[in-house]
């Protein structure tokens, strides 16, 4: 019954695609369309992910998870780029790391199976971020020696962007490497061929971006409506919404007992955003009016780094933990009523 109401309200998405050009409503009925729109396309990815990752292994299936859902994130981005938001881009970046450490694999251990994890793969990413964040270290602290938009502080964030993504690209491409060479999955015979498989993923990609890009055009009505700082929205709620599609499938493949893929796609995904989504889109933010420098605020780097901690004691065991999972869960609402807090910079 479930399913088919899954099914069936992937019809959100052109609804709210239509509406939005049709129907123009107001800011806050918009940004709530496109949130609920969102919630189908991210079980959609996740399933679909399901069935490639039944080709693949476990370990590539997460990349791929990561991959093809952090392209909505990406998309977001570079529309709060063009409207001049980097508080809102950062936020959501920031916000995105936050959430897919603490929030996401805080549920899929709660909801899925105590079984063993992939330990030197969910360290080596948990490393990856923990290398992130020191990286970023230099235009945190120019942030708050002047203004964080200065041209000084965009053409420190450059070798520090290019830096990321060597990194991230050659540990990465060795790790994708070890799982081809250990995982030798083989495909049930109710599992989608993969070139469909990843048809569908890309066609929910696509959408899930469109209706992205809806809603960061809401979020400052929305955010006005509702009283809550920009920087709240985007580090929270934007953050969460944009990352629906690891969210829902990550949680999805849990309650299916696959706690080695819904860890990767949590753990990987959270790397994937810090040294590749974020470099790209500040090198890319260069072709805009409007440049992108890496000056995170202090609260944002904070919380990434203590995320990254709290990750790496639950994993350094190997196992998955519903206690754990509670544990990443309250953290994360502790950082969630932090950020509101703190309000706009």
């Amino acid at each position: 019954m479930a399913r088919r109401i899954l099914w069936a309200s992937l019809a959100l998405a052109p609804a709210t695609i239509a509406v939005r050009y049709a129907a123009h409503p107001g800011n806050t009925a918009l940004f709530v369309l496109a949130a609920i729109a969102l919630i189908p396309l991210a079980w959609l990815i996740g399933e679909t992910t399901e069935h490639a990752a039944e080709h693949t292994g476990p370990g590539v299936g997460g990349f791929l998870n990561a991959s093809f859902g952090n392209a909505p994130e990406l998309i977001i981005a570079m529309f709060a780029i063009a409207d001049g938001l980097p508080e809102v881009v950062r936020g959501s970046l920031a916000g995105s790391v936050i959430s897919n450490l603490l929030l996401v694999f805080g549920v899929t251990q709660v909801v899925g199976p105590e079984k063993r994890l992939d330990r030197r793969s969910l360290l080596t990413q948990l490393g990856l971020v923990g290398a992130a964040v020191v990286l970023l270290v230099p235009p945190v602290v120019l942030g708050y020696t002047g203004s964080p938009e200065r041209h000084t502080a965009v053409l420190v964030s450059i070798p520090i962007s290019v830096a990321l993504l060597v990194l991230y690209l050659a540990v990465t491409g060795r790790n994708l490497r070890r799982h081809t060479q250990l995982e030798r999955a083989e495909a049930s015979s109710a599992a989608w061929p993969l070139p469909f498989a990843l048809t569908v993923l890309g066609v929910a990609t696509l959408a899930t971006a469109i209706v992205s890009e809806i809603l960061v055009h809401s979020l400052k009505g929305f955010a006005s409506a509702i009283g809550a700082s920009e920087f709240f929205i985007a580090a929270v709620i934007v953050a969460i919404v944009g990352n629906a599609a690891e969210h829902g499938g990550a949680i999805v493949i849990a309650r299916a007992g696959k706690m080695k893929l819904a860890s990767e796609i949590a753990i990987s995904s959270s790397a994937q955003v810090a040294l590749l989504v974020a470099p790209v889109v500040m090198l890319l933010s260069l072709l805009f009016t409007h440049e992108l420098p890496l000056t995170f605020r202090w609260e944002e780097l904070a919380a990434i780094a203590g995320a990254v901690v709290l990750a790496g004691a639950t994993i350094v065991n190997g196992r998955s933990s519903r206690r754990e999972g509670v544990v990443l869960i309250v953290a994360y609402a502790l950082i969630a009523i932090g950020f509101l807090a703190a309000g706009n910079r």
